[in-house]
């Protein structure tokens, strides 16, 4: 029974020894004092001595000229490292003697000396020829044209029928990409050659050795003799230039035709790319000095491939890192380290070409492109975090490695997956879709064959038939840049989570010290608020003689405050104009009467402290005006002129006129005290008040730290020029949303004013939906924040039901009012019949 054999009994055959030598050249082999230990049996011949007896154990200089025996120690002084060759071109053995080109090196012990007969070619220069031949090839464009190009030099350099270039896919196949061939043979262009066509160890002498020639299948190899002590057949020969050939390798080419052969490799970045193969259908010697143009013509032409891959591969990675810088830019700025991954998905598909992109992360999946289903994902990063925990992992075919990725294969055949947490969890993915293509085999990659003439080994007698295979399941294969790029940016993205992590961290420190910061500040200014209401109750009783009156005093000054307040609140306390303070004071008390407060100055802001302060002194002043002064009939004015003093101090001078005589106050009241002490006291500034008899005159000198003029302050349209409108009267039940009860006790007493009959009273959004569902209302006042709730809900409802309402807030709250509510009036706290009433102004109630 014959057995079984297929294309892997190649692997096992020791090709760098071999024990013989090509013919068209001699092997001596010597120990460190220059005696021959070993010779290749036809050396005798060469040499013209009679017999191996004659060249053993001999020192060599007793073979050789003198002249020789001094070109060879010069050689051997320059190797350098085990694979090191030396050669020398036209050197006279014998003297007198033919020339005859060297190439020396060490295999081990032994310094080995190869000699072939030289081939006298005065136009050859190996330099010269090289020069000539990038020149050319470095004129293309693109790696097909410049592999085509140079094998198109190689075939003139070396004279062989066919030259191919021969590139090597990650599965170790290879695939003719260049051909220049003799008129009438077939093409082999576009053929694919099995792994198995070139063994392993075949592969690593590739590498370590340039150039390999066979001049001629048939020739008969000379056997290597050594002494008894020596062991000539165990002689390694990787980097021989004569070693002969595998008699599996001589039945190969003799299958396909081809009597010699020479095979030069190209390297990028020290590993196999691929071989410039060449054949000749009949034998074929090319001279050393040819090969040796050769040999350097394929060092020259990696570098310069691997010049052009890198250059597309440095764009393709610039491009990565590009998009990677522009990432860590962004996402220092990310508010959210758990969607960060996420948000940035588009910017990941500009890194590496792919279809599809999948982010798992936090138990979360976010997809983008071609990709598996969500389940389908989530079960493949099971499988990646179970068998590459922490580690980079591709793979262009992925039911080759993930057996249920067949069943999604034609949506994502290949992936690339990156560990983005420490531990294995979190997982960025990209995919490819399947690339289903025809390939032509040189052969059936696969294909057994039966015992041969040679014993239990290949006989392939027709394993160069084309045989065309389709191969499905496959993508567009992950290249060594895409992992380059995979690996920065999985550090990249690491470092992200970390920085992120770590921001958050410092955010919620100091989210905390601002709160608590906060707290204190609130704490700080409700005391002093609370201290100043005390203040003005206790000194407004002294003065009133009713509790009408009383009321109405101390609600005056407590909101005028509250004005002055709402104006800083709403520049985020910056300064606030002068002129503003006085509009609003004026338009506040006189209303249409406002007109008769003259105003003139230049543009000036005040310091939010002085504002404050100014603001009760100016209300008292406009009060007593409006009540004794100038502006206690309908006569007289009130003139406000302010400017600068060459210090920059504020200086307002206020000046009555026209109204009742003046009488000055028989006791100082606390609303003298106010307009006299505040500005000295709070602000370290001046004020002077006189009563005369013609109107009242005061001059108030601001500091000029509290005081910045501004080339143009854009005021809100002045309000002394607004016309007095009929406010709107209320009417039926009216809804309060409140959730402080004596505020909204005080909202209720002005609603009734206005005219509403009845108002019912909401501390939650809860309360505010079930009253309007028992009635609904004509109109609604709606505080917007309610504690950990707020009031928007229920402004949707009644403009669903068409109810006219008004916001209010706090001091300094930012309304969060969405914009289809943003037609209603907003309001500040506290609330005043004033406000509520200009409020509605702007209103339709026909409820």
């Amino acid at each position: 029974m014959n057995e079984q054999v297929d294309l892997t009994n190649c692997d096992r055959e020791p090709i760098h020894i071999p024990g013989t030598v090509q013919p068209f050249g001699f092997l001596l082999g010597m120990l460190s004092d220059f005696s021959i230990a070993l010779a290749s049996e036809n050396a005798p011949a060469f040499l013209g001595v009679g017999d191996l007896s004659d060249l053993l154990q001999r020192p060599l200089d007793t073979i050789v000229a003198d002249g020789a025996m001094q070109a060879i120690r010069s050689r051997v002084d320059q190797l350098s490292g085990p694979d090191a060759v030396e050669r020398a071109f036209g050197v006279a053995l014998a003297p007198g003697g033919r020339p005859f080109d060297l190439a020396i090196h060490f295999s081990g012990a032994y310094l080995i000396v190869e000699a072939e007969p030289s081939v006298i070619e005065p136009d050859v220069h190996s330099g010269e020829l090289v020069r000539l031949m990038l020149g050319r090839v470095r004129k293309t464009r693109g790696t097909t044209d410049l592999a085509q190009e140079a094998a198109r030099q190689l075939k003139v350099l070396t004279g062989f029928d066919r030259v191919m270039v021969y590139r090597f896919h990650p599965d170790g196949s290879g695939e003719v990409i260049a051909e220049v061939a003799s008129a009438g043979l077939e093409s082999f262009l576009g053929l694919h050659y099995p792994a198995s066509d070139i063994p392993k160890q075949a592969r690593t002498l590739y590498l370590r050795n340039w150039l390999r020639i066979i001049a001629d299948i048939d020739a008969v190899p000379a056997r290597l003799k050594s002494t008894a002590t020596h062991n000539a057949e165990l002689l390694d020969l990787s980097m021989s230039v004569l070693r002969s050939v595998s008699p599996i390798h001589i039945e190969y080419l003799r299958n396909m035709g081809v009597r010699a052969s020479m095979s030069v490799s190209i390297l990028r970045e020290g590993k196999l790319w691929g071989l410039f193969a060449c054949h000749h259908y009949t034998p074929h010697h090319v001279s050393f000095e040819r090969r040796t143009a050769s040999e350097l013509f394929g060092q020259m032409f990696s570098w310069i491939l691997e010049g052009r891959e890198r250059e597309s591969d440095m764009a393709y990675e610039t491009r990565a890192h590009q998009v990677q810088e522009r990432l860590m830019e962004s996402v220092t700025t990310h508010a959210h380290s758990t969607r960060a991954i996420i948000d940035f998905i588009g910017d990941y598909r500009k890194m590496i070409d792919c279809d599809g992109i999948a982010v798992w992360s936090e138990g979360e999946i976010t997809l983008e492109g071609e990709t598996p289903t969500e389940s389908e994902v989530q079960e493949l990063v099971g499988f990646i975090n179970r068998t590459s925990p922490g580690r980079i992992c591709a793979s262009a075919e992925i039911a080759k490695v993930y057996a249920s990725g067949e069943s999604f294969r034609d949506r994502a055949a290949g992936f690339l997956a990156i560990p983005i947490s420490r531990a294995p969890r979190d997982c960025l993915m990209f995919f490819r879709r399947e690339v289903v293509r025809s390939v032509n085999w040189a052969g059936a990659p696969d294909k057994v064959y039966s015992e041969g003439p040679l014993g239990p080994r290949l006989t392939p007698r027709k394993s160069f038939e084309i045989w065309q295979e389709t191969v499905a399941g496959q993508s567009k294969p992950w290249t060594q840049t895409d992992l380059r790029i995979a690996e920065g940016l999985r550090v990249t993205l690491l470092e992200v989570i970390l920085q992120l992590s770590d921001l958050a961290a410092r955010e919620r420190r100091n989210a905390q010290e601002r709160q608590e910061l906060m707290i204190a500040e609130l704490n700080h200014r409700v005391r002093n608020i609370l201290s100043l209401v005390r203040g003005l109750v206790a000194q407004s009783k002294d003065t009133a003689t009713s509790v009408e009156e009383f009321a109405s005093v101390l609600g005056g000054r407590i909101q005028a405050l509250a004005r002055a307040h709402d104006q800083i609140t709403n520049l985020n306390w910056a300064p606030v104009a002068l002129r503003n303070l006085l509009e609003s004071e004026a338009g506040a008390y006189l209303g249409s009467r406002a007109g008769r407060v003259r105003m003139d100055g230049p543009d000036v802001a005040l310091d939010p402290k002085a504002f404050a302060t100014l603001a009760l002194v100016v209300h008292e002043m406009m009060t007593n005006s409006a009540k004794y002064g100038a502006l206690a009939d309908s006569t007289g004015q009130v003139q406000v002129i302010w400017r600068l003093d060459p210090g920059s101090s504020l200086v307002i001078d206020w000046k009555e006129s026209g109204g009742p005589p003046v009488q000055p106050p028989s006791r100082r009241g606390f609303g003298t005290t106010i307009i006299e002490r505040s500005v000295p006291f709070d602000l370290k500034g001046d004020a002077e008040i006189r009563f005369d008899l013609l109107g009242v005159q005061a001059r108030f000198v601001i500091p000029a730290n509290f005081v910045q003029a501004v080339p143009s302050i854009a005021s809100a349209p002045s309000r002394l020029a607004a016309k007095a409108e009929e406010t709107p009267r209320l009417s039926g039940t009216v809804l309060i949303v409140e959730d402080n009860l004596i505020i909204a006790m005080s909202a209720e007493v002005i609603l009734l004013e206005l005219g509403a009959r009845h108002v019912e009273t909401a501390a939650s959004v809860n309360q505010a939906m079930k009253s309007i569902e028992r009635a609904v209302p004509s109109f609604a006042l709606l505080d917007i924040n309610l504690g950990s709730e707020n009031s928007i809900m229920v402004g949707h409802k009644l403009s669903e039901l068409g109810v006219p309402f008004i916001f209010a807030t706090g001091y300094g709250e930012r309304a969060p009012i969405p914009p289809e509510l943003s037609a209603a009036p907003v309001i500040q706290k506290p609330y005043t019949r004033e406000l509520v009433e200009k409020a509605l102004t702007t209103m339709t109630l026909d409820r």
